[in-house]
């Protein structure tokens, strides 16, 4: 697992820019108003990065599943995943 994590603030008009990325590779980009709010927000979204890799990882698998059953019940074919 990679622990690695990126923040990047910068000012934007009356505003400052917060770029982030944690270690699973998740990326988000919110606009605050003061430098302590994107602090505490970067701090916030990073305590819920291990939240976020498993809500992923349910999702990704749910994905699967589904395509798994349209592909046995003959609904994807080529390109077309079925998903729509």
């Amino acid at each position: 697992m990679r622990t690695q994590v990126k923040i990047t603030i910068t000012q934007s008009g009356d505003f400052f820019k917060v770029d982030l990325e944690d270690h699973y590779g998740n990326y988000t980009q919110v606009y605050e108003p003061t430098v302590p709010k994107a602090m505490q927000y970067a701090l916030y979204w990073y305590e819920k990065a291990e939240q976020r890799h498993d809500e992923n990882q349910a999702h990704a698998k749910a994905v699967m599943e589904m395509n798994k059953i349209d592909k046995q019940a003959g609904i994807l074919t080529g390109n077309y995943d079925g998903l729509d």
